[in-house]
């Protein structure tokens, strides 16, 4: 009797059993959190890959090694770059995709990704979906550029050759859906111009081909031909950003002739989903302090490019929006991966 008198209801024992596990259950969240937190204050401890889809040598590369320079010397570990190109950067996106999220492997995105996401029928990653946006890095034009011995000067001479000589202009590319491609494919769809698309290995042999005269027209990046402009080795006609570029002020834009045409080049550094959030926007933070650099920015320019700045939101924003764009071109194209 006495037992039974001084033990507790049921009903008091369950509740203090629940209780007793939700303080557990907080308690344990608590901690995550704070170890999250404390991990991201650390970040990084040791090296860090950024992983690029592409050779060593054009845009996307140059961008990673610029980034992982500024990164190592603001954050005091090493960010090594890995190149690990193949299947239009699909290699390197599965590879990010499939690491651990904990800030140690990191993408260096591009648009590639976001052409791909709509050229290739099935892959083992859906990019919106498996890699966390941090920060946008760089952006340029592609320039619109012919053989100096291609009779038009100016993009409306361009369109009335084109029509008048259907088929008989041959446009290069690195290969089917890279960014000059798609470029290309856009302007054809806007312009309503039919042109023999004629893809290269890289965008290095196509314009090898321009420079010998064996191609007409490509859209390749500032990057790569810029110094080729400047020495008179190749004309542009346009660039395709919505505005002109400081370092080609004279060069008027495709949209100026082809109202609404805008296609551009970048890239930026996303991580594996569920990566804590915190150490996001540290990489976020660091990122943008280096975009401000008034150096940085010169250096960019000397590259033919702009700085491209933001919240991780705002480059998540930014590569749906492209992602949709580049659908309707591939469609329109019906452009298959090679």
């Amino acid at each position: 009797m006495l037992y039974r008198k001084n033990r507790l209801p049921r009903d008091s024992s369950m509740k203090l059993s629940r209780r007793y596990c939700l303080q557990l259950a907080a308690g344990a969240a608590a901690i995550a959190a704070s170890s999250q937190i404390a991990t991201a204050l650390d970040y990084p401890t040791r090296p860090v890959r950024i992983i690029v889809g592409f050779a060593a040598g054009g845009p996307t590369d140059i961008s990673a090694r610029l980034i992982a320079q500024w990164l190592s010397e603001r954050l005091g570990q090493a960010f090594v770059v890995e190149n690990r190109p193949g299947a239009g950067s699909n290699i390197a996106t599965d590879t990010v995709a499939r690491a651990a999220a904990d800030g140690y492997t990191l993408l260096l995105a591009g648009s590639a990704n976001t052409v791909n996401a709509s050229l290739y029928e099935k892959l083992n990653f859906n990019f919106i979906r498996d890699i966390a946006p941090i920060a946008g890095i760089m952006q340029w034009a592609n320039l619109m550029e012919v053989n100096p011995e291609f009779p038009a000067r100016t993009v409306p001479e361009f369109v009335a050759y084109a029509k008048a000589n259907p088929g008989k202009i041959n446009m290069a590319s690195g290969g089917n859906g890279t960014s000059n491609h798609v470029s290309g494919e856009l302007f054809k769809m806007m312009a309503g111009v039919e042109m023999q698309h004629v893809p290269y290995r890289s965008g290095g042999a196509a314009l090898t081909a321009l420079l010998g005269a064996q191609v007409q027209v490509t859209f390749e990046s500032t990057l790569s031909s810029l110094e080729y402009i400047r020495a008179g080795k190749l004309r542009a006609l346009a660039v395709t950003t919505p505005t002109r570029l400081g370092a080609l002020p004279d060069i008027p834009t495709v949209g100026e002739f082809v109202p609404g045409y805008a296609a551009r080049g970048w890239t930026g550094i996303g991580a594996p989903r569920n990566t804590p959030a915190e150490i996001l926007q540290k990489l976020n933070h660091e990122i943008n302090a280096v975009l401000a650099d008034p150096k940085t920015n010169t250096r960019l320019a000397d590259l033919g490019g702009t700085a491209l700045p933001g919240s991780p939101a705002d480059f998540g924003k930014m590569i749906a929006e492209e992602t949709e764009k580049w659908a309707k071109v591939i469609k329109f194209a019906g452009i298959k991966p090679e």
